[in-house]
């Protein structure tokens, strides 16, 4: 039987994925039916899925709203510089903010889209001053979040061929 961690995702593989997309709290019996193959070697695959890196974590998805977050932002941000140094210290200021979301590089007319949370209008506003206040920050972009259209699970590609090894 070949190693679970040769070669590139199977069909089984992949289902699992999706499976574990849908209900990441989901039973290893249960996610063993739904993929169609046997408990221990559906653990095995997930263990080594983990191992592997195509499962970074598993966490619950929360309310916003219900937690009091109203104000959803995406917010554009350029830089003075692009040098490594002012990338790096912009990076780790927002690191230390609880209110940023997700922080990605980009490249275009902004240097970072961030997704930022607030409690309110003027929450979002004590935000942006943070912003403004950074050394490295140049321009600012604001876009409010008015509402979410889809929020899908990662689309995952075919699988090259069936492994028969379970």
């Amino acid at each position: 039987m070949p190693a679970i961690d040769d070669g590139p995702l199977d069909e089984i593989d992949l289902k699992i994925l999706s499976e574990l997309q849908k209900d990441g709290r989901i039973r290893n019996n249960e996610l063993a039916e739904r993929v169609g193959i046997s408990p221990p070697p559906c653990l095995r695959r997930m263990k080594s899925l983990r191992r592997r890196g195509f499962i970074r974590a598993v966490r619950a998805t929360l309310d916003e709203r219900l937690l009091g977050y109203e104000v959803t932002s995406f917010v554009l941000i350029q830089l003075q510089s692009q040098t490594r140094t002012a990338v790096q210290a912009f990076e780790a200021a927002i690191a230390a903010l609880p209110h940023v979301q997700q922080c990605s590089q980009i490249s275009g007319d902004a240097d970072f889209m961030l997704k930022c949370l607030a409690s309110n209008v003027e929450a979002m506003h004590r935000q942006l001053l943070q912003f403004a206040a950074m050394p490295e920050v140049r321009t600012i972009r604001t876009y409010p979040v008015l509402g979410l259209s889809k929020d899908a699970p990662l689309p995952l590609p075919e699988a090259p061929h069936p492994r028969p090894d379970d």
